[in-house]
């Protein structure tokens, strides 16, 4: 089951930093995950446009903040009010809109590693998590910075 938090961060994840992959470059395998999310992909290029606006809006250094404007639709169900939308990029940003209506938007982070940048959504209790991976991320700024503090003493 997708929750609002996993298609944010799978979206986001779409191109890997450390492996220097993009899903988007590949367009049956951007239709894939699309259609795998059970919506309508949309033009690699708006996707992202899109992609790169929350990358840098939940603090990617790589990439300059700016704004965006995404359609969606507010349509009343048998639970009531619901945002839709049939496309990737309506479907995250609803799911975005729904994470900070619920004060979890700001449970999305970067991994701060500059080999890594990998998208990941804090479940830590007091929402102090700063690495994707403690064992592989985090182990591995704490031995360079080890390193550093040996090599000047």
């Amino acid at each position: 089951m997708h929750t609002d938090a996993t298609l944010v961060v799978e979206f986001l994840n779409t191109v890997n930093v450390e492996e220097g992959t993009d899903l988007l470059e590949d367009p049956r395998r951007w239709r894939e995950w699309a259609a795998g999310h059970g919506l309508r992909a949309n033009p690699a290029t708006e996707a992202r446009a899109a992609r790169d606006a929350l990358r840098a809006a939940i603090g990617d250094p790589r990439l300059p903040g700016g704004s965006l404007d995404v359609g969606t639709r507010i349509s009343l169900t048998d639970d009531g009010p619901a945002l839709v939308a049939e496309d990737v990029i309506g479907a995250v940003f609803a799911a975005c809109a729904r994470l900070v209506v619920r004060g979890d938007w700001i449970r999305l982070k970067i991994c701060p590693a500059d080999t890594c940048l990998w998208a990941f959504y804090d479940e830590s209790r007091n929402r102090s998590r700063t690495w994707c991976s403690m064992r592989v991320c985090g182990n591995r700024e704490k031995a360079r910075g080890w390193r550093a503090r040996a090599a000047t003493g």
